[in-house]
Parts: structure tokens; C-alpha cells; sequence
């Protein structure tokens, strides 16, 4: 008989009766069971967190900053609610302590009561960092816990966006506040720069006017020096003008008693002296003469340059808005120029207009006229001896009022040269500090024409931010860095990512369970003898015949019921049923060659095989073992194949494991076949089994 025929007659029992039928539907539905329920309650836990009670305890106090009132844990509050991503209970934080601890709420969030105020710390002196409490109890469930680290991460992102938000839009709008600052202060460096450049030529202009009033000081100086030496002559000759017209009188007079004969004895000798006394008086004269030009010249040089510094001083510093810093020198040396110029006037009336002079000269003009007309009248003096004598005293009386006179105008000289002098010395200091000034305003000149140039570039780069700028520049700054996340073939939820886990787990199963009620070998063919391979196909064939429909209920209810899409449901169709026939060729050569025993290897492989397939967690984050026998087990080139099947991707994995099963289903009826060859010769332990289930 061949083996179709004895899979037929092996199916055929299970409709003899209404428990072989429950038995055949049992069968055909405990993959649909395991899977499909597996499925059903792992398949979108995300998409239902809102139904997760969560305690949520808002202690914020609020906070001011720059006279902005800040709510920062009321906004966190309303946007966790608008998130919906819990279920939300705002208790107070011994309620959600409580809560917590015996499981009325998975996990809790707090907000401190100083958050707001730590939030608006970022623009203060001392910056703090507020900080969101999250309570978990693993005890409750550890999954949770885990998940809300994602959600809460999230949250304190969004937290720290907006803060940052909020801080960088303050220090854009400094920017805009300091390139406004520094455009001003670079067009008041403009201004100033004009200033001093008046000013350094303000400068020059004084350097030069002290330089021509230095001029004439110095001639001022020269003059009185020649006036005061002159005058000193005029002393000296005018002293001895006196003493000799005093010892003529003393002579005339001692002599009076005796002047009859001593005149006719000296008569020529009397006119001789007299005529020299006319010449010296003549020679006085001359000088007096030039004396009031000579200080009437000093009196203007000296005038003309106090009324230049004086201008001067008044051009530059009075009136001003800033004052220079060569004002008090200036005015210093316009002081000393009007003393100096008073000085020179007050001699020049002196000498001009002081009764002195005028009487100085008469006496000498009327010493002249006496001396000359006493020469003249000498040989006759003896005859005129007492008009002679009146006339020597009244000669000797001018002569002395002439030294006098001189003497007073050699001491007011003295004074004026003195004044002179110190004059020409202040303005030669003064003179020295402008060109000094001067050089100093060159450098400042150049350096306020630098800053000028210095803040106008610094102000085109310092970035002045309007309000869009701001918003865009402090919606990239404030989360600078963007993760661009591109899922490829992304699966839609959680329950097709564990489709390719949790099918053929289910699949193993229905064949496990499926030996266990229907024979690995068939009895009649080996009584018969047939061959081996015939008998490993027929105990095959029937379990392969059930996963196929094991197979289609299962999907049609993944499908149809919970709404698995596939991206190649035909190939995924195809890719099971060579997935079932693998499965039922192994579990049959394990029942078939161990016996009872098989079906404990059986149960072992499958946790093997669950363990080792990566199917939840990359199989790298597993146990070294595990990572040694994934490549050697059937079901990781299932679940690698359904992966791409189901969401997508390329097809080497799907050839692969079709390749790999397909080898495995040869080799495991190739096994059976063997083991079948071994049943047809019996044996004292098939007779007495150490173990029977």
C-alpha cells in the first residue's frame, strides 16, 4: 500500500466517532489558539497606555521672572493631558506615594514646588536646573517602568526645549540690544572724531600764536633790558651832573667871601667848566629824547601780543562745549601777557606823560641855557658875582632834581624789565606745552578716527535679529540636534513585529501535540514489512496534511480577525507550509526514535529554538550559548524568513530558510526512515520499554 493511501486510512479513524472528530478539531485548533491569542494580547500595547493609571502630583508654586509671571508645571500638566498618554490621577504626593506602593497606579510623576522657579533661573545670576520626580515600583510591573522612561524622556525634552526657547530668544534679542549700542557708540565716535579734529587744529592755531606771542615778548624783553640800561646811564650821568654842580656850589658859596678876586683870577676857568657842564646836559637831553619812542613801542608789541593770546583763549575755551585741555595754560599765559602789557603801559606813561620827565627835560634845557650863558658871562663874573652865585645854586638845585628823576625811572625800568623777563619765560613754556598739546592731538586725532573705524566694524558684525530670525534661529538652537529616523519596511504595531515569533511557535506546537495522537510510524506497515521510507512518508504525510490547515486558519484569522497585513502574503503562505512540513518531519523522527522520550525532546527543542531565534531581542544581547546554537536550529531561518515576508525587504534570509528547511524536512524523514528500519526488528526493549507514556 502506498503511503498516501495508508495517510488517508490514518485520517480516516478520526471520523469514527464524535471524539476522534473533537480530537481532529482540537487539533486544528490549538495553533489557532496559541497563536492567534498570543498575538491578540501583545498586539498594539502602545496604542492603549492611555487606559495605564498613572499618579500625577503638580506641587509648583509658579515663579516671576522680568515681571513675567511663569507657570512652567501648569504647562507641563496640560500637556501631558493633551498627550493622553496615561490615565492621568492629580493626587497629592502622599496619595500617589501610597498609590504607587500598592499598585493603585503603576508608576508617578511630581513636580516640585520650586521648578518654575529654577526653570526661570536660566536668565538669573546663578542658573539651576529643575528636575521632574518619576516613583516606579517594578513590583507592579516592570514593562511600565521601562516605557515611561521613553515617555518621561520625552517630556523632559519638551521641558527643555521650551526653557531653552525662551532663554536663547533673550540673548538674540541682547545681540539686537548691542549692535544697537555699538551703532551709537560708533557714530559718537564719528562725532568725536570731528571734535578733535577741531581741535587739533585749534591746536596748531594756538601753537602758532604762542610761537609769534614768544616773538614778541622777547623783543619786549630786548626793549626794556636797553630802556633799564639806558636809564642806569642816565642815573649815573646825572649823579655826576649833581655832585659837580654841587661842588660848584659848595665852592661858589665857601667862596662867596673871596669869589671877587678868585673870579678875576679864574674867570676863564669858570667858563670852561660851565661850557662842559652845557655839553653833558646837551647829551642828556639827546637820550631823554629817545626814551618815549622806544617805550611806546615796547607798550604796543607787548599789547598786541596779550590781545593775541587773549583771543586766542576766548576762541578756544570760553563759550565751549568741551573744554580743551590746554584751557588753564592758556589762560595762564594771557595773565602774564596782560601784566606784562601793563607793565609796558605804565612806563610808557611814565614816560610819556609823568610830570617828571617833562620837568627833566626843562632842567635840562635851562641847565644848558645857564651853563651857556655862564660861559658866556664868565670873564665878567667878578662884575655880576652875586647874579653869578644865584644862578650856580639854582644850577645846583635842577642838577639834583635831575639825578633824582633819573633814579626813579632806572627803578621803574628795573621792575618792567623783571616783568619782561618772567613774561618771555611763561610764554615759552606755554608755547612748548601747545606744540606737545598739539602732537598729543595728532595721536588722539588718529586714535578716535581708529575706534570710529573699530566700532562701525564691530557693528556690522555683531547680528541684529528681528523677531522671525529670532523664532527660527531659537527653534533650531534651542534642539540643535534632530534625529532623522527612517523606518524601512516599518512594521504597523507591536503584533506584527511578533508575528514572525509567535507563528511558527504555534506551528510547532500543533505538530507536538498532533504525534501525540497520531502514530509517528504506522503499525499496519510495519507488520506488513513495507519499506522503510513508504512508512516514514505515511506516519508524515497526515501531520503535514493537518498543518496545512492548521496553517490557513491560522492566517485567516491573523489576517482577517486581527488585521496582520502581509507585504508578500502569498510567499508567507507558501514559506509556512514548508515551515509545518519541517516541523512534523522532526517532531516525527523524535517520537519516532526515542519513544516517550521524544516527546520530552520535543518540548526541549522548542525552548531551545524559542530562546536562540532572536525573536523578541537580537540574539547578541543573549548568553554566548545561545549565540552558538542560533545558527543551527530550524526556526531562526523561519522567523528571519517571515520577517521579510511579512514587513518587507530583501529575499536572501526567505531563500535561505527555504533552503535550510527544506534540507532539514530530507534529513528528518531520511532519520525516520532509519529509525523505521530499526522498529521492523524487535527487540527486548521495544518489548519491555524502561519508560512508557
Amino acid at each position: 500500500m502506498r503511503s498516501p493511501k495508508l495517510a488517508a486510512l490514518e485520517l480516516k479513524r478520526f471520523g469514527r466517532g464524535r471524539l476522534p472528530r473533537a480530537a481532529l478539531a482540537a487539533l486544528l485548533l490549538l495553533p489557532l489558539l496559541y497563536g492567534a491569542l498570543y498575538l491578540w494580547s501583545f498586539w498594539d500595547p502602545y496604542g492603549r497606555l492611555e487606559k495605564i493609571p498613572v499618579a500625577l502630583v503638580n506641587s509648583d508654586k509658579g515663579a516671576t521672572a522680568q515681571g513675567k509671571k511663569i507657570e512652567a508645571g501648569d504647562d507641563i500638566v496640560r500637556g501631558l493631558r493633551d498627550s493622553k498618554t496615561f490615565e492621568w490621577h492629580e493626587v497629592s504626593p502622599a496619595e500617589a506615594r501610597e498609590g504607587v506602593q500598592d499598585g493603585t497606579y503603576y508608576l508617578s510623576m511630581a513636580v516640585p514646588a520650586d521648578f518654575s522657579k529654577r526653570v526661570a533661573s536660566s536668565s538669573g545670576d546663578k542658573p539651576e536646573t529643575g528636575a521632574l520626580q518619576v516613583r516606579t515600583n517594578d513590583a507592579n510591573n516592570y514593562i511600565v517602568g521601562q516605557i515611561s522612561k521613553t515617555v518621561f524622556s520625552e517630556v523632559r525634552s519638551a521641558a527643555s526645549r521650551k526653557t531653552s526657547r525662551s532663554f536663547l530668544d533673550k540673548i538674540f534679542v541682547s545681540f539686537s540690544d548691542i549692535h544697537g549700542k555699538t551703532v551709537k557708540a560708533a557714530k559718537g565716535a564719528d562725532d568725536l572724531e570731528g571734535g578733535i579734529g577741531k581741535a587739533k587744529k585749534g591746536t596748531g592755531d594756538l601753537a602758532v600764536g604762542l610761537t609769534d606771542a614768544k616773538d614778541g615778548s622777547r623783543k619786549l624783553k630786548d626793549g626794556t633790558t636797553k630802556l633799564h640800561t639806558g636809564a642806569g646811564k642816565l642815573k649815573d650821568g646825572s649823579q655826576k651832573v649833581a655832585d659837580g654842580t654841587q661842588a660848584l656850589a659848595d665852592k661858589v658859596n665857601a667862596m662867596a667871601d673871596k669869589a671877587g678876586p678868585f673870579l678875576k683870577d679864574h674867570g676863564q676857568q669858570i667858563g670852561d667848566s660851565a661850557r662842559n657842564v652845557a655839553g653833558a646836559s646837551r647829551q642828556l637831553k639827546r637820550d631823554l629824547g629817545t626814551l618815549p619812542a622806544d617805550a611806546a613801542t615796547a607798550a604796543k608789541d607787548t599789547r598786541l601780543a596779550a590781545d593775541a593770546l587773549a583771543k586766542i583763549y576766548a576762541d578756544r575755551c570760553e563759550g565751549a562745549l568741551e573744554l580743551d585741555s590746554a584751557c588753564p595754560q592758556l589762560k595762564n599765559a594771557a595773565d602774564k601777557a596782560e601784566t606784562a602789557a601793563d607793565l609796558a603801559a605804565d612806563f610808557n606813561s611814565l614816560v610819556q606823560d609823568h610830570k617828571s620827565v617833562d620837568e627833566l627835560a626843562s632842567h635840562l634845557d635851562g641847565l644848558n641855557r645857564m651853563a651857556l650863558d655862564l660861559a658866556d658871562r664868565a670873564p665878567t663874573l667878578g662884575q655880576d658875582l652875586d647874579s653869578v652865585v644865584a644862578k650856580i645854586n639854582a644850577l645846583n638845585k635842577g642838577a639834583h632834581e635831575v639825578a633824582r628823576g633819573a633814579g626813579t625811572l632806572h627803578s621803574g625800568l628795573g621792575t618792567a624789565e623783571q616783568g619782561a623777563g618772567d613774561l618771555d619765560s611763561g610764554i615759552g613754556r606755554l608755547s612748548n606745552g601747545a606744540n606737545t598739546l598739539e602732537g598729543g592731538m595728532f595721536k588722539l586725532a588718529d586714535g578716535s578716527g581708529k575706534l570710529a573705524g573699530g566700532l562701525h566694524d564691530g557693528a556690522e558684525k555683531i547680528p541684529d535679529y528681528g523677531k522671525k530670525d529670532r523664532d527660527a534661529r531659537t527653534e533650531v538652537m534651542s534642539d540643535p540636534v534632530q534625529l532623522a529616523s527612517q523606518s524601512m519596511h516599518k512594521a504597523p504595531n507591536y503584533g506584527t513585529g511578533f508575528a514572525p515569533y509567535f507563528i511558527p511557535l504555534s506551528l510547532w506546537v500543533g505538530s507536538m501535540v498532533a504525534y501525540m495522537v497520531i502514530q509517528p510510524l504506522n503499525r499496519r506497515a510495519l507488520a506488513a514489512g513495507a519499506s522503510s521510507w513508504r512508512i516514514a512518508v505515511a506516519g508524515w504525510l497526515p501531520v503535514a496534511a493537518l498543518g496545512v490547515l492548521q496553517t490557513a486558519a491560522l492566517m485567516s484569522v491573523l489576517h482577517w480577525g486581527l488585521g496582520l497585513e502581509m507585504a508578500r502574503a502569498g510567499g508567507t503562505v507558501g514559506f509556512l507550509l514548508l515551515t509545518t512540513a519541517c516541523f512534523a518531519a522532526i517532531v516525527q523522527w523524535l517520537n519516532a526514535r526515542f519513544g516517550p522520550a521524544g516527546r520530552i525532546l520535543v518540548l526541549a527543542l522548542l525552548m531551545l529554538q524559542l530562546t536562540s531565534a532572536g525573536g523578541t531581542y537580537p540574539v547578541q544581547t543573549s548568553p554566548g550559548f545561545f549565540n552558538a546554537i542560533h545558527p543551527y536550529l530550524p526556526m531562526t531561518y523561519v522567523v528571519e524568513g517571515l520577517r521579510r515576508l511579512i514587513t518587507g525587504g530583501g529575499l536572501g534570509p526567505v531563500w535561505q530558510g527555504t533552503a535550510v528547511l527544506t534540507a532539514f524536512t530530507v534529513g528528518a524523514l531520511a532519520l525516520t526512515a532509519w529509525s523505521a528500519r530499526r522498529k521492523q526488528v524487535w527487540t527486548l526493549d521495544r518489548l519491555h520499554p524502561e519508560l512508557s507514556l
